[in-house]
């Protein structure tokens, strides 16, 4: 086994890299067929409760996200804002700078304290500012209680998406990893609804802060209880409790192989500080360029444009808000569901030209629907029908698929801080699109700006084409050695 490893890995050095990349897949594929026969697979259920509880992170993220929505209203009027958009505003984008912040130095964070504790570490200013915003007399202390919570939803998503992926078993850390987005839909749906009586009930969105700081306190007491990434703790020079945390992860059978396979990516250099010029140039730059214009092409889609004024287009066509946004957040669900059965029997990459094709297609139905080729209720089918398809192809490979690829194809020496760095880029054009919607509707109108988002698309299904490798059933440590190229 080790000795065909090696010839794969030697051979990388005599082809150039796309070449190498078509025999990586055909090698590695029958290197794991060899694995299956002599070891096994470990059982799934050891990581589930641990894949479990990272979720909650996620959860968090989708609950902070859409909490506002229905809430924000009875906010203002309570704390005597309603007639200041640029408050209201500020109660929004608040959080999503504050997001930009927690994510830069998410990956310090895991590289310094582990995974364990990076999750209690998001779940800290989560219940500190929620607790502040649910108790606040003003609209600064909702501000400031809004960075908290900022802070801790900018740590969580790449330390969950690395977290799974270095806990779960090969054959199914693309299920594990979708549940990722299932939990986040799950919170943006939950704060939908716990928010629907604020309208009704004074002082309702109180009790909706409140609500969030439970998940954050069972993920914080949880993960005390969870096992450490044995990827982190080999890179630490821990063997011994590496051994331990992959029996407790994959069995005992399985530790011997796994730590084996740990050996072979181990390049000596594990223990020395990744300086972030490193990922700016050289050898590793490739990768983290992949993983940023990959969540650059995600934001550019126009995803989050639907996400954040859904209601407003539906209200054009006289469609309650509660209804646009339970279409919404079932039509993601449903989507999110299917990535999960489909992730690892057809692989990332096929998920993904899929998601960006339909993602493609659904603009043009709205660019349609905009037009003077359609009226009355053709116009309101394209449009309402164009939007919902745009939101189920997103989910199926665009939502769930960029941060499980990234945790796979970075090397476990810079993995943290370069998803870090990928997030923050995702960061800011998502609070770039989320700002520019509405004026540039208004100046260049529905088909333009829709047309834009449709090109954007199609751009990241040639990216995808082109740069983006199957990962599928895979290692991660057969991806990197067969990624990274060699000093």
């Amino acid at each position: 086994m080790r000795g065909r490893h090696l010839d794969a890995y030697s051979a990388y050095k005599r082809v150039a890299s796309k070449d190498h990349i078509n025999a990586f897949d055909r090698e590695e594929s029958s290197v794991g067929l060899v694995n299956a026969k002599g070891v096994g697979n470990p059982s799934w259920r050891r990581s589930l409760p641990h894949m479990l509880v990272a979720t909650l992170s996620s959860f968090l993220f989708g609950y902070h996200l859409g909490v506002v929505n229905e809430t924000l209203d009875s906010i203002s009027m309570d704390l005597g804002f309603s007639g200041n958009p640029l408050a209201k505003g500020l109660v929004v984008s608040t959080c999503l700078g504050a997001a930009f912040f927690g994510s830069i130095f998410s990956g310090w964070i895991l590289d310094g304290v582990g995974h364990r504790r990076a999750f209690q570490l998001c779940a800290l200013p989560m219940i500190i500012g929620a607790s502040m915003s649910a108790t606040t007399k003003s609209l600064w202390g909702m501000l400031l209680g809004r960075i908290f919570v900022g802070t801790g939803m900018g740590i969580g998503p790449p330390v969950a998406a690395i977290y799974v992926s270095e806990i779960s078993p090969a054959f199914v850390r693309g299920t594990f990893g979708s549940f990722t987005q299932i939990a986040t839909c799950l919170g943006l749906m939950g704060s939908l609804f716990i928010g629907l009586p604020a309208k009704d009930i004074v002082g309702w969105w109180r009790v909706c802060f409140w609500v969030s700081t439970v998940p954050a306190a069972v993920l914080a007491v949880c993960m005390e209880f969870c096992a450490e990434s044995p990827q982190w703790l080999f890179k630490r020079g821990r063997g011994t409790e590496a051994e331990a945390e992959f029996e407790k992860l994959l069995g005992a059978a399985h530790v011997k192989f796994a730590i084996a396979e740990l050996s072979k990516s181990d390049r000596g250099d594990e223990l020395e500080a990744v300086k972030f010029s490193e990922l700016l140039y050289g050898r590793h730059f490739k990768m983290v360029f992949i993983g940023s214009t990959i969540f650059a092409l995600q934001q550019l889609s126009g995803i989050n444009a639907v996400f954040y004024f859904s209601s407003t287009v539906f209200k054009s066509f006289g469609v309650p808000s509660d209804l646009a946004n339970i279409c919404v957040g079932i039509a993601n669900l449903s989507g999110s569901v299917v990535a999960m059965i489909l992730m690892d029997k057809l692989g990332r990459k096929v998920l993904l030209l899929g998601s960006f094709s339909g993602m493609a297609v659904a603009m043009g139905l709205q660019v349609t629907g905009a037009s003077s080729y359609a009226s009355g209720s053709g116009a309101l089918s394209l449009s309402v029908g164009g939007m919902l398809l745009f939101v189920l192809m997103f989910s199926l490979g665009a939502g769930p698929v960029p941060s499980l690829l990234l945790s796979e194809i970075l090397p476990g020496r810079i993995r943290a801080k370069a998803m870090s760095v990928c997030m923050a880029v995702h960061w800011v054009i998502n609070f770039f699109v989320g700002l520019l919607f509405l004026p540039l509707l208004e100046q260049i109108g529905p088909i333009v700006l829709y047309t834009i988002f449709a090109t954007f698309c199609l751009l990241a299904v040639i990216f995808v084409k082109r740069n983006v490798v199957e990962t599928k059933g895979k290692s991660l440590q057969e991806i990197e050695i067969a990624l990274i190229p060699p000093q």
